[in-house]
C-alpha cells in the first residue's frame, strides 16, 4: 500500500508531530508498505517535479526527524523558512502526493491538524485519511464547545468560563471562579500556554501567557487530583493510563522529556471508578462523533469525583505515547496498532 504520513505543519506541536510521524512511518515500512513522511507545510521540493514512481524511493524523499526540543517551536521562523512564501497552507506537491497515496496517515497535532480544516480539504480533494472527520475534529479542538457538549450529555467537567482577548478582564470574580484556577488557550494542545494561578498577580501573568498563543481562552477551577487518559477505538475504551508528573503538572516539558512523568497502565483504580471513567470516554467519543479513534483526558479528585478535561482526535503515536501503551496492555503492539488505525479508517470509505 502507498501511504503518506502527514506531519509537521504550522502549529505549536510541530516537533511533536514529526516524532509521531517518524515512528508511524517506520512501523508502516516494517509492515511492508511504501511510506513517505511529508511535512504538510514545507511540502516536497520547491520546484516542478515529476512525481512518477516517487513511492519507490519513499525513504529518500521523506523528512528526516530529530528529537523533540523542550520548548515549543518558533512558528514565525518556520514560516519564514519556506522558500515559496505562498499563502497556501499546503506546501509544494503535498496535495499531489496525497492524491497518489492509498491513504494519508494523519500524524499531525494541534492547529490545522486536529481542527478539521485539513480533513475538510481532503474530503473535497477525494483524499482518504486516518481518524475522524472535519466536524468532529473541529468540535473536539474547541474546548469551549466540547465542554458544553460534555455537560449536556451528563459528562462531568471542571467549572469554567471562556474569554476573548478583546473582552479580557483580570478580575476573576467576574467569572464566578475562585483561586486557584487554570488558564489555557481554547484550541491549543500539549499544554502549551497553560498556567495554574493562585492569586491575582499569577492570574494576570497567566492571561498574558495564554493570549500569546491564541485570541480565545478558557479559565477553569483548579481540580487537585490524579491525571488519567483513556483511549477509545471504534467506540470501545482501552485500559486507563495514569500520568504522574515527577514535578509540577503535565505541561509541554513533562509530556515529552524522558523521565519527567511516571505512567502506569492499567491504572490502579477501583473497578467502579474504572468502569465509570471508561464509560465517560466512550460517551465523549459518541457525543463528539469521534468514529475511529481518540483519547480523552481526566482528573480524579480525592473524593473520587471524575472530571473530563478534553478529547484528542489525533493522539500522540510513538511506542511510548499514551494510546499505544494502552493498546499494548490488551495485546496490540505498536506496528499492529498503526495497521489497525489504517484499516478502520479505510473501512469508513467502504460504507
Amino acid at each position: 500500500m502507498k501511504i503518506v504520513v502527514l506531519a509537521g505543519g504550522l502549529s505549536t506541536e510541530r516537533d511533536v508531530s514529526f516524532k509521531t510521524g517518524d515512528m508511524v512511518a517506520k512501523a508502516l515500512r516494517e509492515n511492508g508498505h511504501q511510506v513517505i513522511l511529508l511535512d504538510v507545510f514545507m511540502g516536497y521540493s520547491d520546484k516542478k517535479e515529476d512525481l512518477t514512481g516517487i513511492f519507490d524511493r519513499s525513504e529518500e524523499v521523506s523528512v528526516k526527524v530529530s528529537g523533540i526540543p523542550e520548548t515549543a517551536p518558533d512558528l514565525a521562523k518556520v514560516k519564514a523558512s519556506r522558500k515559496d512564501q505562498s499563502d497556501n497552507f499546503f506546501g509544494p506537491n503535498v496535495i499531489e502526493l496525497c492524491q497518489m497515496s492509498d491513504i494519508v496517515f494523519m500524524a499531525l497535532h494541534g492547529e490545522n491538524g486536529e481542527n478539521g480544516k485539513i480533513q475538510a480539504a481532503f474530503d473535497l480533494f477525494g483524499i482518504r485519511y486516518t481518524g475522524t472527520g472535519y466536524l468532529s475534529s473541529a468540535l473536539a479542538m474547541d474546548k469551549e464547545m466540547s465542554k458544553k457538549l460534555f455537560l449536556s450529555a451528563g459528562i462531568p467537567a471542571p467549572k469554567g468560563a471562556s474569554m476573548k482577548k478583546a473582552d479580557c478582564s483580570d478580575d476573576i470574580t467576574k467569572l464566578g471562579i475562585q483561586f486557584p484556577c487554570v488558564v489555557k488557550p481554547c484550541c491549543g494542545g500539549s499544554s502549551i500556554g497553560v498556567s495554574i494561578a493562585h492569586n491575582a498577580e499569577e492570574y494576570k501573568a497567566a492571561l498574558d501567557e495564554a493570549f500569546r498563543w491564541e485570541e480565545n481562552l478558557i479559565v477553569e477551577e483548579y481540580v487537585k487530583g490524579r491525571e488519567f487518559s483513556v483511549g477509545v477505538i471504534e467506540g470501545k475504551a482501552l485500559p486507563i493510563i495514569e500520568i504522574a508528573p515527577v514535578q509540577g503538572f503535565y505541561d509541554y516539558k513533562n509530556k515529552y522529556k524522558a523521565g519527567s512523568a511516571v505512567e502506569t497502565c492499567p491504572a490502579e483504580l477501583s473497578e467502579a471508578v474504572t468502569e465509570k471513567m471508561q464509560h465517560y470516554a466512550e460517551q465523549v467519543a459518541q457525543v463528539l462523533g469521534l468514529d475511529t479513534y481518540s483519547r480523552t483526558d481526566f482528573l480524579l479528585d480525592e473524593k473520587e469525583n471524575i472530571y473530563c478535561l478534553e478529547a484528542n482526535t489525533l493522539p500522540g503515536m510513538t511506542p511510548t505515547s499514551l494510546l499505544p501503551q494502552e493498546a499494548q496492555v490488551v495485546g496490540v503492539n505498536f506496528n499492529e496498532l498503526c495497521e489497525k488505525l489504517i484499516q478502520i479508517s479505510l473501512d469508513k470509505y467502504e460504507k
